[in-house]
């Protein structure tokens, strides 16, 4: 193999490679909001602090749920994550955030050292829970949800990495899964916010 030949197939498997993860982290699903399965309002999950948080306090808000990591590329999502909070939350926008230590070992941390990271870091003042598994046998109620069209009635999703996003209206319905590259601030997901 001489040097232009083995410098096209490293091109070619970099090139490759870039485009596997470009479909990783950019893969948007948006879908016609239909009633799921199971009721996401029945939903409920814990807090960074160890209370229960029951879903039906979200009938009539719209939805963001972000699973976090506090050691990833990402991270720095959480600043505009905030700045949507602030902009968005009285008009009925919720921000939850799950942390989840399943990709890359990026949030090995208890929840005393999450809150505060996120604290002092990003002033994160929306609603934070502790740390869930996405994926995998132990995977949390909520993500079941998100992920399985059984239960959600719009779609399966896969969860790929740190700071995948789902978008769920007023009535509980999925509206969209979100790959970690959507932009907080992007103009999708802020009209989304804004409830347009």
């Amino acid at each position: 193999m001489n040097m232009t030949t083995s410098f096209a197939s490293g091109a070619l498997v970099l090139g490759a490679a870039g485009l596997l993860a470009w479909k990783t982290f950019n893969t948007n699903t948006w879908h016609n909001p239909n009633p799921g399965m199971a009721s996401f309002h029945n939903l409920s999950a814990t807090t960074l602090e160890g209370d229960d948080f029951d879903f039906n306090q979200l009938k009539g808000k719209r939805v963001l749920i972000v699973n976090t990591a506090s050691r990833c590329g990402y991270t720095p999502q959480y600043k505009p994550l905030e700045q949507l909070h602030d902009m968005y939350e009285d008009q009925g926008l919720v921000i939850l955030g799950f942390p989840c230590n399943q990709f890359g070992m990026q949030e090995p941390g208890s929840s005393s050292d999450i809150r505060e990271f996120c604290s002092r870091n990003y002033g994160v003042s929306f609603q934070m829970m502790s740390k869930v598994k996405v994926k995998g046998d132990d995977q949390h109620p909520v993500y079941a949800w998100l992920t399985q069209k059984a239960l959600n009635g719009a779609g399966d999703h896969k969860v790929r990495w740190n700071f995948h996003k789902f978008l769920v209206d007023g009535k509980g319905q999925l509206v969209a899964a979100l790959g970690s590259g959507a932009d907080p601030l992007g103009d999708e997901i802020t009209a989304f916010a804004a409830g347009e």
